[in-house]
């Protein structure tokens, strides 16, 4: 590890931008803290890991129930009409036809009444996610402890599902907390609920990460669970492209690259054998991103050019630029 202040100080301002990009204040919590905030050390980790490829939790809401009958079904449905166990915030586990029922009571007359149909959402399903090979139960615990910190003062249920490739948590969560106020889930909630999630999983021993999408260069638009199922079912009147677009797509990605370059420049002039090799995974990892144009490229090399022929006498550097045989639209998943 580098012990070059100015290496670490540009570490941390651009690892701040590229990992945590706003500042936000969510549930009366501590905001992110500005560049300089975090450590070099832990934006370092951050960096190596992602660079790594450390597999991404999902975390996302495909949906919710606006009055009861879509609660009853959705707890029907992910607790497989019963067969599954089901669990609750008290940590009661249940089984069967019967106690969803209680459960749905519960519900229905504790705290405000929910009535058969509503005009707000009344309940959020969330679902947290690994890819396959994942220790289901690990996922269990994960979610387990993610649901306590992230919906303390809600009730929600639980359940786990690892008869799929992918083992995966869905939770339902009670819009109105019991103190009266309501979740109202924002960009910025979930990507905290995804780093929460990360964060419970490494501490069970599993790798893994919660990497901004525009910071893996991604490109693909993920399926809502509701698509999915009106696909299957053939009710989807239309598709939605596969590819993100549009201006705030490309400048967040924009954005995100000119962060990886600053990074790796610093880590390539550090006098570390260390920051040198990360410079060059960066280097790697950012050519593989599928989401830069020749223009783009065009004009970085033209930007770097008068930089690069003062520095480059100097050392072997680690350069950061992207396979030019790529050609197509910019991508994003």
């Amino acid at each position: 590890m580098s012990s070059d202040p100015s290496i670490d100080g540009v570490l941390a301002q651009w690892g701040e931008r590229l990992f945590y990009p706003r500042n936000r204040i969510v549930k009366g919590r501590t905001p992110c803290l500005g560049p300089f905030g975090r450590s070099a050390a832990a934006i370092r980790n951050r960096i190596e890991a992602t660079v790594r490829r450390v597999p991404q939790v999902m975390v996302k809401v495909t949906g919710g129930g606006r009055g009861m009958a879509a609660i009853q079904a959705h707890f029907r449905y992910i607790s497989k009409n019963g067969r599954l166990d089901i669990e609750d915030d008290r940590g009661l586990v249940e089984r069967g036809k019967e106690a969803l029922k209680r459960i749905e009571r519960q519900w229905q007359y504790g705290g405000a009444y929910i009535g058969e149909e509503s005009h707000r959402r009344e309940a959020f399903n969330v679902m947290l996610s690994m890819p396959r090979g994942t220790d289901p139960l690990i996922v269990q615990k994960a979610a387990r402890e993610f649901a306590k910190t992230e919906f303390a003062d809600h009730r929600y249920v639980m359940v786990l599902h690892d008869h799929q490739a992918n083992p995966h948590v869905h939770l339902s969560v009670k819009a109105e907390s019991r103190n009266g106020s309501r979740l109202n889930p924002r960009k910025a909630d979930l990507h905290r609920w995804r780093e929460t999630f990360a964060e419970r999983l490494r501490g069970w021993g599993v790798e893994a990460e919660a990497t901004r999408q525009a910071s893996r260069g991604e490109y693909r638009n993920r399926d809502e669970l509701w698509r999915i199922k009106a696909r299957e079912q053939g009710r989807l009147r239309k598709e939605r492209s596969q590819r993100k677009s549009g201006q705030p797509f490309r400048l967040s990605r924009q954005e995100a690259l000119d962060a990886w370059w600053k990074i790796s420049d610093a880590l390539a002039e550090s006098k570390s054998k260390d920051d040198q090799d990360l410079a060059k995974r960066i280097a790697a990892f950012v050519k593989d991103m599928p989401m830069m144009t020749r223009t783009t490229v065009v004009q970085r090399d033209r930007e770097r050019m008068p930089l690069e022929q003062v520095r480059e006498p100097t050392r072997d550097r680690a350069r950061l630029s992207i396979d030019r045989t790529r050609d197509g639209p910019e991508m994003e998943r």
